[in-house]
């Protein structure tokens, strides 16, 4: 095979080793067929094209048509020209499948089913990388800047693979470009001729013998290239330990960007909405957090993640703010008066092994947070976010928070907010649909303060309005999106709160929206369990006296605020350090909203409730048999892999000293085969053979080197004479194996080597190179058959000549 033949194989094979990535993002692998077939073939036509030869740029354009021929053919053939070609309609059916598998996306969560859509972003991402790899790399001969594409493709697998993709998949992407780096350094060495390392590797008598040069130019790349890739590979897995990690998780929380000092860094924005609406819609409700609390009382203990703050018209986010340490006890909430009833409650928190996500879920407001590792405080979302990496996988923790119970009175008698407040809350953007706040005023018109308009919005929402909860609705927080779900009115708990939010905002009442979990289901011990599908988004409303307040627009979630209801129990306000658990407020019976859950959802437990809290909740029962099986299928093929060189090395050990026929002939042959594995024992140990020297001479060399004395020493001499005997004497009298004394050299070299050669020399032998020489022969000497046999194009167009100017035997 020629160099750039090679190359071009490696850039295939890199490619899809990196395309490996993706194969846990959906429950099905039968894509990733797909995409090795179309990828062979587009490779396979860059190599027809470069042979032609074609210039660079027309064999590029070349391989992207057949690409397209290719998706057009398995993706688009009812829409094709003669089911082959792309046309208009192909096109327009390419757009119909991303368009679809961009809704798949935003849908399910990982891994998610292997739908139409999904498949031709798959097949067709990798079939373009493939394309750039194999361009950058074989067409335009330079190999080190195809680690680009294949970068982008295994960071997109990581960015989506729940806690980033697995530590195999990046062997497996990095190991596939090194591969491709040195298989480019072997052909730009090849350009320069043999590269002098000592006697050449030759066919003949020596070679037979067993006189194998280790100096070689076949061993100048692999020597460098073992460099390169020890190299890189700590590189890539020391630096990512020194920087800020990315960790996904249920809402995609990023890091954040400080240091761990005393202060500063900042905290980046998040977009709930893909996550949120995987975790309503995951076949199985795994546990996510199970916490212990000294109140009865729990319908309103949501854990609050984090606040959406800023409406931009695109979607609802968070804004990019200072964090600090996290204080011993938190600071007052803000806008909250002595006034206002609290009670102060305490929480143990324990999250599931599988949960990594950088926020830390929390009751509000939280008033202490005792936690081990680097938390960082953001005093304006009264959040914790995690530092350096810290994320909430197996994390345990205490807080303390408060039971915020104002009365209607209290909210409906709230002054003006501070003006930044105002200012910084009620701002929407100027595509902003007219009808969001027409339809506000609308629902609002007999109220007379911001409390009742808001009581007001929540129940149109809630009940009076004709919503339905939907969470295959696609999901959208722009304005756009807002308006058509005031039209459609279907959705799910983010359409919800970032409509009333919005709607509220027009009003003039300072909103956000908060992003977390409901209290969860009770369980038997005592304890609560959430689940993924508690995961809910709700809206805060600001008044002064009382601080951020919660609310519930969204129908059979959650439930409904007292404080909202028309009977409300009013109570005196009490000093929050003196206050206890409150237990004259029974649980909600229901919330109030009419009996608009599904049949569907209802039997699933998904309408809130008393049936809701008292269920018997899900429990996390750990990894499931299949990505366990599937692990340690992973490591045992890494353990294999690495024993490899041992396992051959004891195989042909074993052959070499074993017995044989009787034959002179046979004889002969174990002396040689004894030799060699001498030679090659004393390789393993660092002394490389020579092959121009003689049995003697070689024999004398690996005495020195090894420092072998007594029986060791004495044991190659007699094997050194054995061979020569065989090699050079006219009727030699052979003893047989030399087992013996293979045995005993090996045992002089490992007495007089160090702890690290004789591990290597077990573990890592490097007479196993041998085998990368057997196969590459073999290959080599099956391409020459091959090319050898086959009629070129010149020689069938010369048959073909000569049989027309052949005279014909009929005569007229």
């Amino acid at each position: 095979m020629s160099g750039r033949g090679r190359l071009a194989l490696c850039a295939t094979a890199a490619t899809l080793m990196a395309a490996g990535a993706l194969l846990p993002l959906v429950n099905k692998t039968s894509w990733f067929l797909t995409a090795v077939l179309l990828v062979s073939v587009q490779a396979g036509v860059g190599a027809l094209a470069r042979r032609v030869p074609l210039a660079r740029t027309l064999t590029v354009a070349v391989q992207a048509l057949v690409a397209l021929v290719m998706l057009t053919v398995v993706f688009a053939r009812d829409s094709a020209i003669g089911g082959v070609l792309p046309g208009p309609d192909a096109i327009g059916e390419f757009a119909r499948l991303l368009e679809a598998g961009t809704d798949d996306v935003g849908r399910f969560a990982i891994p998610a089913p292997a739908s139409e859509g999904i498949r031709l972003m798959l097949v067709g991402g990798v079939l373009a990388i493939a394309l750039a790899v194999d361009a950058i790399a074989v067409t335009f001969r330079s190999a080190a800047p195809a680690g680009l594409p294949l970068l982008a493709l295994y960071s997109v697998a990581a960015g989506l693979s729940p806690g980033g993709a697995s530590w195999l998949w990046f062997l497996l992407a990095a190991s596939g470009y090194l591969l491709l780096l040195l298989s480019e350094g072997r052909d730009r060495l090849s350009q320069w001729g043999r590269v002098f390392g000592g006697a050449p590797r030759t066919e003949g008598r020596t070679t037979a013998a067993g006189f194998e040069t280790a100096g070689g130019s076949a061993l100048a790349p692999v020597r460098t290239g073992r460099r390169i890739g020890v190299l890189a590979l700590g590189v890539a897995l020391v630096v990512p330990a020194a920087l800020p990690a990315l960790d996904g998780g249920l809402l995609n929380g990023t890091g954040t960007g400080g240091g761990g000092g005393s202060g500063g860094g900042t905290i980046s924005a998040v977009n709930p909405l893909v996550s949120l609406q995987n975790s309503l819609n995951q076949p199985d409700d795994r546990e996510v957090l199970r916490y212990r609390t000294n109140t009865d009382d729990t319908k309103d203990l949501y854990l609050r993640i984090v606040s959406l703050d800023q409406f931009d018209g695109a979607a609802w986010k968070s804004s990019e703010r200072r964090i600090e340490d996290v204080p011993e006890r938190l600071p007052q909430p803000q806008g909250l008066s002595p006034g206002v009833r609290t009670t102060e409650i305490n929480s143990s928190v324990s999250a599931a092994g599988w949960y990594a996500q950088s926020y830390l879920p929390l009751p509000y407001p939280a008033t202490r947070v005792d936690i081990g590792g680097r938390w960082r405080y953001e005093p304006a979302g009264r959040t914790l976010v995690g530092d350096r990496g810290q994320n909430t996988r197996g994390v345990r923790y205490t807080a303390g928070s408060l039971i915020v119970q104002p009365t209607p009175e209290q909210l409906a008698a709230a002054a003006a907010p501070p003006a930044d407040l105002l200012r910084d809350y009620t701002k929407v953007p100027g595509s902003l649909p007219e009808v969001v706040r027409s339809t506000a005023l609308e629902v609002t018109k007999d109220a007379s303060n911001d409390y009742e308009r808001a009581v007001a919005l929540q129940d149109w929402f809630a009940s009076k309005g004709g919503f339905t909860y939907d969470t295959q609705v696609r999901s959208g927080s722009g304005t756009a999106a807002i308006a058509r779900f005031l039209r459609d009115k279907e959705g799910f708990c983010v359409h919800f709160s970032f409509s009333m939010a919005a709607m509220a905002r027009t009003l003039g009442i300072p909103a956000r929206v908060a992003v977390g979990f409901t209290p969860g289901s009770a369980k038997p011990d005592g304890t609560m369990s959430v689940g993924l599908r508690d995961a809910h988004a709700w809206p805060e409303l600001y008044f002064e006296g009382v601080g951020w307040t919660r609310f519930e627009p969204t129908p059979t979630r959650g439930s409904v605020p007292e404080y909202t209801r028309e009977e409300t129990p009013s109570g005196s306000a009490s000093n929050p350090a003196q206050a206890q658990p409150s237990t004259s407020d029974a649980p909600s019976a229901a919330p109030s909203v009419t009996d608009s859950c599904p049949p569907q959802m209802r039997r699933q437990g998904e309408c809130g409730g008393p049936a809701q809290q008292g269920g018997a909740g899900p429990t996390d029962t750990g990894f499931p048999l299949g990505p366990v099986l599937l692990v340690t299928l992973g490591v045992a093929l890494v353990v294999l892999l690495v024993l490899l060189p041992l396992l051959w090395r004891s195989r042909v050990r074993a052959q070499r000293l074993g017995s044989g026929g009787r034959t002179p002939a046979d004889a002969a042959a174990r002396t040689l085969a004894g030799w060699r594995e001498i030679t090659d024992a004393a390789w393993d140990f660092g002394i490389a053979p020579d092959e121009s020297q003689t049995p003697r001479k070689a024999a004398a060399r690996m005495v020195r080197l090894g420092e072998l004395e007594g029986a060791s020493a004495d044991a190659v001499h007699r094997a050194a004479g054995a061979v020569e005997l065989v090699l050079y004497s006219p009727r030699p009298a052979v003893s047989g194996s030399l087992a013996e004394e293979a045995q005993l050299v090996r045992a002089g070299l490992r007495a007089s080597a160090g702890r690290g050669a004789r591990l290597r020399a077990v573990l890592a032998p490097r007479s196993a190179v041998r085998v990368v020489w057997a196969v590459s022969g073999r290959w080599a000497a099956m391409t020459n058959r091959w090319a050898g046999s086959r009629w070129t194009f010149e020689s069938r167009a010369r048959w073909a000549v000569a049989l027309r100017r052949r005279p014909s035997r009929q005569r007229g």
